[in-house]
């Protein structure tokens, strides 16, 4: 595929580095020529300078010949500017559009009419602050949870958590004997890392303390599952957020109608806009890194505090003083990759990477046989996708066969099927049929291409 990424920063050089990896042929356009120097320095990619939504620059970038195009600047103007200039003169046939600022997108109403093909033409709307916060969202939710991502609308879920020695009943015990421990509820280990190397579960593979277990089942039965593993963590009920931006303050509303919510500004006159956006969040005025501050609101009794500054090392520096000063869990807001690594699972409990929580939304639109989900995982170490199996017997690949049938290369495997919005936990015989929502993880991305040829529908089927 022939795709265009329109700025060179941190989303726009970790999706140029992913695509790259399976082949693409990408084209990076910037005005920062150090930034472009970079990139081709390190990855095999075509870098143009100028601004990405002047028509010359496009032109010289091959927007002709493009199937699509990324706008991913910090600008919004720009990037829509860029989807409009590459649909109304090079009829670029998809169109992904960064847009950061809510007034574009919180009226639905306006929404639907300003981006369509008479209005501003963009096919999908990014808002990488929207993600991360739907992400550590979904963190607090799910307390004990290393990382927690959705399939099928939300009705199946992929949960990775810490063994712990003695904090659930099957650490020490193998696999098969999930079973007779919860025999109502269906769920699947889908990978197994120890010692940050993958392990293949089977029927007598024996979980052991310090395992990352990642397991999919039905949103509903999530807490049953982890408390085979480790020891339940009590809902969360206090929560204290240092940074008052655009994640800090979505979060904020999207949890202080059922929690006690503390935001830390370092802004006098920022900490005061935002007291005004919030309803039922208390908005301090300070430095989260203070150890009189943190003590003052009673850092101790506080469930998670999390630390979503734009600075990776203010964010790591407060989750480590708060986690000293006895909140019972941290996490950072990072965004240098090596920092990501360093800092996971030592004092901080987790730290985020909001490139990998952005580009498993973009993957799942640049895939092709009808991936509609992609989620990077172990900071993008593995993958975990969602394809829906088209066509029938004679025109499908996977429809009409059981899964021990289908080739699927090695280190992956199926872990699960949403089929009309019920889910299946497969075994070897069980047969794909048209329609299913079929959940594979991938401990090697190297065979992503492999997958998607086995869901992609042959030319005959009409």
């Amino acid at each position: 595929m022939n795709i265009i990424i329109i700025g060179a920063g941190r989303v726009g050089s970790t999706l140029a580095e992913n695509l790259s990896s399976e082949k693409h042929d990408i084209t990076v356009i910037d005005l920062d020529a150090d930034k472009l120097g970079d990139m081709r320095d390190r990855l095999d990619i075509g870098t143009v300078r100028g601004h990405g939504a002047h028509p010359d620059v496009l032109r010289r970038a091959g927007a002709a010949d493009a199937d699509m195009l990324v706008a991913v600047t910090p600008v919004d103007e720009v990037n829509m500017m860029a989807c409009q200039v590459a649909y109304t003169l090079f009829h670029t046939p998809t169109k992904i559009a960064r847009i950061r600022s809510q007034e574009y997108t919180d009226d639905k109403k306006y929404k639907s009419r300003l981006f369509q093909q008479e209005g501003v033409p963009v096919d999908m709307i990014i808002s990488p602050e929207q993600l991360v916060t739907d992400y550590i969202r979904r963190l607090i939710q799910n307390p004990g949870a290393l990382q927690v991502v959705d399939f099928a609308d939300g009705a199946l879920r992929l949960v990775g958590v810490k063994a712990w020695y003695g904090g659930g009943p099957l650490v020490g015990q193998e696999l098969s004997e999930i079973r007779e421990h919860i025999p109502n509820v269906d769920t699947r280990v889908a990978a197994i890392y120890r010692d940050g190397e993958a392990i293949l579960p089977k029927g007598d593979t024996i979980i052991e303390a310090d395992d990352e277990v990642f397991f999919l089942a039905a949103r509903k039965d999530i807490r049953t599952v982890m408390s085979e593993i480790r020891k339940l963590d009590r809902p969360v009920r206090r929560i204290m957020l240092a940074g008052g931006g655009r994640i800090g303050v979505r979060l904020a509303q999207a949890m202080e109608r059922e929690n006690q919510v503390k935001v830390i500004e370092r802004s006098g006159d920022r900490a005061r806009d935002i007291a005004e956006q919030l309803d039922n969040t208390i908005v301090l005025h300070g430095d989260a890194a203070s150890m009189d501050l943190l003590q003052e609101e009673n850092i101790q009794n506080t469930d998670v505090f999390c630390a979503v500054t734009n600075d990776d090392e203010a964010n790591i520096l407060s989750a480590m003083l708060a986690k000293r000063l006895g909140a019972k869990k941290v996490m950072a807001l990072i965004n240098r990759p090596s920092y990501v690594d360093l800092v996971q699972g030592s004092v901080i409990d987790i730290a985020i990477s909001p490139q990998t929580v952005v580009l498993g939304n973009l993957l799942a639109h640049v895939r092709r046989g009808d991936v509609v989900a992609v989620h990077s995982l172990r900071r993008g170490r593995a993958e975990a996708i969602e394809a829906i199996a088209h066509g029938d017997a004679n025109s499908s690949k996977v429809i009409g066969k059981g899964v021990r049938e289908i080739p699927f290369p090695e280190g992956t495997g199926v872990g699960a099927i949403v089929r009309n919005e019920q889910v299946i936990i497969p075994n070897v015989n069980t047969v794909i049929e048209p329609e299913d929502h079929v959940i594979i993880f991938m401990d090697n991305k190297s065979c992503i291409s492999d997958v998607e040829a086995l869901f992609q529908v042959a030319v005959t089927f009409i």
